[in-house]
């Protein structure tokens, strides 16, 4: 366990004047769609599917099963959730949710994924896997981080590396979609232990623009120059393609939330990170330096000018009031019939408003200024001062004159 000790006791929830609004979650609404809805709105998707989320009683995991409809495609049963006992977990810790998917087929096209789920961040990370060779990739992987005490801790990242363990995959790589603003990355300490345990080092893999979101936030939290340099092992082009074993990835520039932005395709799956939400949430905020509503519709209509079967990952979920339950994807088919910011066709000119104006309301993320320190150091921690601290920067909001 590692404490961060912070340089003020007093921490504002807000940047100064010349800074941005953000949130740890989008917007609360009261729309009824129930997780039973979303779960109708997957099976009309074109692939076939039939989602039976069960909780434990304790309610520590979610199951649900894929079928695929299409010829040649046989039906996949879901592996064991992993056991809460087997991820260290500390019996008073939110244990993260996970919900493994099979959208493989006999010829190998389609990875198989696994969903967790951390709830403190509401957010979604994925084990993507090539079944035919049992290579795997980690995408958005979260370190768990207390503000009240400035404990970072491992449990979630451990509960990943005991369900890697347990189905015997080797982490090609690990994929970022974006410098996160609401949770730290696990990247580097899933790395780091990666190498010790296989006989390779899976590269750190984001968008090329971070660099000058590095540049930025560096200046602004005054982070060295060397604590942001190369930490990131691969920087994508626009469209770059990869391997995950015998599948083939692409790197896709969906700016609007942030510049740097990715999304993944992998198969006839999307991999969207924090662009768009589910239908009953709608879109990402777009109040970040470089953030651009503008850009967010353009990269929503991207995304949804993919074949209608294809299924769109996301990177958060906050369910509203009637769906109890998170769900990570929902097909291109039902985001354009019933996503409520992009559905009806509605104008780039009216979604910019709409979203405008809720980013307006918005209150700054709980971990702020913890998420981006990390996250543009691919996860790395701050080096130690001469007295062995470990020191996060946070900025104060003082109401007239400073004195």
């Amino acid at each position: 366990m590692i404490t961060f000790r912070q340089q003020s006791s007093s921490i504002g929830r807000q940047w100064s004047s010349d800074l941005y609004r953000l949130s740890s979650r989008p917007i609360r609404t009261s729309m009824a769609t129930g997780f039973g809805q979303l779960r109708h709105i997957q099976q009309a998707a074109q692939t076939g599917v039939s989602h039976t989320p069960t909780s434990s009683r304790n309610g520590t995991f979610i199951k649900g099963t894929i079928r695929q409809s299409q010829k040649g495609q046989p039906a996949y049963s879901l592996s064991r959730p992993f056991s809460p006992r087997s991820c260290s977990i500390p019996i008073n810790q939110p244990i993260p949710r996970q919900v493994p998917y099979s959208t493989a087929s006999s010829i190998s096209t389609e990875p198989v994924i696994n969903g967790i789920f951390e709830p403190v961040t509401g957010t979604w990370q994925y084990l993507i896997a090539d079944p035919s060779t049992s290579t795997a990739v980690i995408l958005d992987p979260v370190l768990n981080y207390d503000p009240a005490t400035q404990a970072v801790t491992t449990y979630t990242a451990d509960g990943l590396l005991s369900s890697i363990k347990e189905k015997g995959y080797k982490i090609d790589k690990i994929l970022e979609t974006h410098a996160h603003a609401d949770h730290l990355s696990a990247s580097s300490y899933l790395q780091k232990r990666l190498a010790q345990d296989q006989d390779h080092k899976p590269p750190i893999c984001i968008g090329k623009r971070i660099e000058q979101v590095q540049k930025l936030f560096a200046e602004r939290y005054g982070v060295p120059t060397e604590e942001t340099t190369g930490v990131f092992d691969k920087l994508f082009d626009d469209d770059e393609t990869f391997t995950i074993g015998n599948l083939k990835g692409t790197a896709i520039h969906l700016p609007g939330h942030t510049p740097d932005h990715l999304g993944y395709m992998i198969g006839d799956n999307l991999f969207c990170g924090d662009s768009i939400f589910h239908v009953d949430i709608g879109t990402a905020r777009c109040d970040f330096p470089g953030g651009d509503a503008n850009d967010l519709y353009q990269s929503a209509r991207k995304l949804l000018s993919f074949p209608d079967h294809f299924k769109i990952w996301t990177g958060h979920d906050y369910p509203p009031d009637g769906r109890n339950e998170p769900v990570p994807w929902v097909s291109v088919q039902d985001h354009k019939k019933l996503n409520k910011h992009l559905k009806e066709n509605i104008c780039e000119e009216e979604f910019v408003t709409l979203r405008k104006e809720r980013d307006a309301g918005l209150a700054a993320p709980r971990l702020l200024h913890q998420s981006l320190q990390v996250n543009i150091r691919a996860g790395h921690l701050p080096s130690p001062t001469k007295f062995g601290l470990r020191l996060l920067h946070v900025p104060l909001k003082v109401t007239g004159e400073a004195w």
